[in-house]
């Protein structure tokens, strides 16, 4: 083999080596034969055929402890009169004494490109299993700081989405429906967890009440989802406020100058950081809004 020849090998080596992507499903549901568990598996058959690496933590098959307490700390705490999880948690991080399963899914975290949360809605929200996970996991240090959160996050450079089925119509979700807007529901999922912790947030994929439609419906939603999930990792994100258009000094108030820039401006800014105006149209649901 000739230099030109080796030289194109080891190039095409490299590129294929920077393009191989690491991907994290976090799952919860109960049953093997659930739609979740069909979305589940699809994700990884549809993932793993594109060459990347794919991790599932399947909560409820690993018994994984939903509550935040003292055990997940080995040795001891620093005031165990007035234990405080946050602190506890962030000296152990450290210290390298957080217990054996967070440490485990905290290792598959820092790896992962892109992570997937798949669930079924409770509550208009998470399962307390996956709440608990998110406790656990994104523990103060390792998943933000005071300093390094929202767009300045640690997770900035990695990409995160949610995939869950829901008991109620799309309808019901709307702006005039009863459940309410869904771009409201999910604000504090996205916002308020994902963003914060720096995640460059995914349009969510929302399987609209898979109990009450036809199986040929159902099957339509899995391979609409498959051939999102073959683009997915070219998907931009959705849009949230820049932290530096916050005052840090004044409580984190938007500055007088981003206020001004949009003071003519239809709709707020986005679902939470709205100025007063009518919500920004499906701006948890889709990105470019």
């Amino acid at each position: 083999m000739d230099t030109v020849a080796r030289r194109k090998k080891s190039d095409k080596e490299e590129e294929g080596k920077r393009a191989a992507k690491k991907v994290l499903i976090v799952y919860a549901h109960q049953s093997s034969g659930s739609f979740n568990a069909a979305a589940k598996d699809a994700a990884v058959e549809v993932l793993k055929a594109k060459d990347y690496t794919v991790e599932v933590s399947d909560l409820y098959a690993m018994k994984f402890k939903a509550t935040a307490t003292a055990e997940d700390i080995t040795g001891d705490v620093k005031n165990a009169d007035h234990f405080c999880y946050a602190e506890e948690t962030k000296l152990a991080w450290e210290a390298g004494k957080l217990s054996a399963d967070i440490t485990e899914e905290q290792r598959k975290l820092t790896e992962a490109d892109l992570v997937i949360l798949q669930f079924p809605m409770y509550w208009f929200t998470v399962p307390a299993i996956m709440k608990g996970w998110i406790d656990r996991v994104l523990t103060l240090g390792f998943a933000f700081s005071n300093e390094k959160r929202y767009s300045q996050g640690i997770f900035k450079d990695k990409k995160a989405m949610l995939s869950f089925t829901t008991g109620s119509q799309e309808s019901m979700f709307s702006a005039n429906g009863v459940n309410g807007d869904m771009n409201v529901t999910l604000w504090p999922l996205q916002h308020g967890i994902l963003h914060y912790c720096g995640f460059q947030v995914l349009a969510p994929q929302i399987f609209w009440a898979p109990l009450h439609v036809t199986a040929e419906v159902r099957g339509t939603m899995l391979e609409n989802w498959r051939k999102r999930l073959d683009g997915v990792m070219g998907e931009e994100p959705l849009s949230f406020t820049p932290l530096d258009c916050f005052d840090g000094e004044k409580g984190f108030q938007l500055k007088p100058e981003v206020c001004e820039k949009h003071a003519a401006k239809e709709f707020g800014l986005t679902v939470g950081i709205h100025l007063g105006k009518p919500l920004p149209p499906n701006n948890q649901m889709k990105a470019g809004v």
